[in-house]
Order: C-alpha cells, then sequence, then structure tokens
C-alpha cells in the first residue's frame, strides 16, 4: 500500500469557547459568532456627503450617457459563430439548444 491510501485524515479540533471547548452544536454556533463578532466591527464613521453627490454625479453621467451603436454583424460571421458552439452545451438564455443552431439553413 501506499502512504497516500494508508493515510487517515485526522479530524479537526473543536473550536475554542470562552467556557473551554465547544462540543455541542449550540456552543459550537455561540463561539462562531463570538469568532465573527470580533473579527467584524460595524462601520462607525458618517459619510462624507461630499464622496456622496460626487458618485451620485459619476452614475448620472453613465446612466445618462447614450449606449453606444450596436456593431453590425453579417451572415458569415453569425455562421462563423455557430459553427464554433459545442453540441453538448447549455443553450443561451434564449433556450435554443446549440444542436439545434447547427441544423439552422445557411
Amino acid at each position: 500500500m501506499t502512504k497516500r491510501v494508508m493515510r487517515v485524515p485526522t479530524p479537526s479540533p473543536p473550536p475554542d469557547h470562552p467556557a473551554g471547548i465547544a462540543l455541542s452544536d449550540s456552543e459550537k454556533a455561540e463561539a462562531l459568532a463570538d469568532n465573527l463578532k470580533a473579527q467584524f466591527q460595524p462601520v462607525i464613521d458618517p459619510s462624507n456627503p461630499a464622496v456622496i453627490d460626487m458618485v451620485d454625479v459619476g452614475l448620472r453621467y453613465n446612466f445618462m450617457a447614450p449606449a453606444n451603436e450596436p456593431r453590425l454583424t453579417n451572415p458569415e460571421e453569425v455562421q462563423e459563430a455557430i459553427r464554433g458552439l459545442k453540441i453538448g452545451k447549455t443553450p443561451s438564455p434564449n433556450g435554443i439548444p446549440n444542436r439545434a443552431l447547427k441544423h439552422l439553413p445557411q
């Protein structure tokens, strides 16, 4: 037998709890909650109104800008794209399977 087959995984130690080692599910949940509470603190610093205004202006500019005109394609590009599709892959959001697209007439 190889070492890899003979190796037995060692269980990880139970999490520490203020009252000792947490063994029950509820003690483990409390230990996890305490750990997360110690790691992540809420943001107390109030937001800067100037930064909020700057972000709002940037968002309005991007949403109000006209969309770029779509690049037009020709039938050869569409046929090339269909030829590159893999038959076994999931269909696109329109639900048409790639196998059906490959059987379309030229």
